[in-house]
């Protein structure tokens, strides 16, 4: 992705805007919140595997869908205002 021109080029930047003391706090705050971020999303992953699946099945009730005049997809001898012709 980049390339070592380029991040030398980043590194001095960063160095320049931080500071050579704060870039050492930096790198630990850094460390610390990828560590967090780790361990959350593991938590998240085992507490969801865990549960199962969430809350009750959908209910499925038999019979037509609303607006449905009972045509096939293409079929337009049911759709209303046509007539069919012999």
């Amino acid at each position: 992705m980049f390339g070592l021109s380029e991040l030398a080029i980043l590194l001095i930047v960063v160095i320049v805007v931080f500071g050579a003391k704060k870039l050492p706090e930096l790198a630990r705050s850094a460390g610390k919140a990828a560590r967090i971020l780790k361990s959350e999303a593991k938590a998240m992953k085992t507490q969801d595997s865990a549960d199962g699946p969430q809350g009750p099945e959908p209910r499925i009730i038999p019979g037509k869908a609303a607006g449905s005049n009972g045509a096939k997809p293409g079929d337009d001898s049911g759709a209303a205002g046509h007539t069919q012709h012999p």
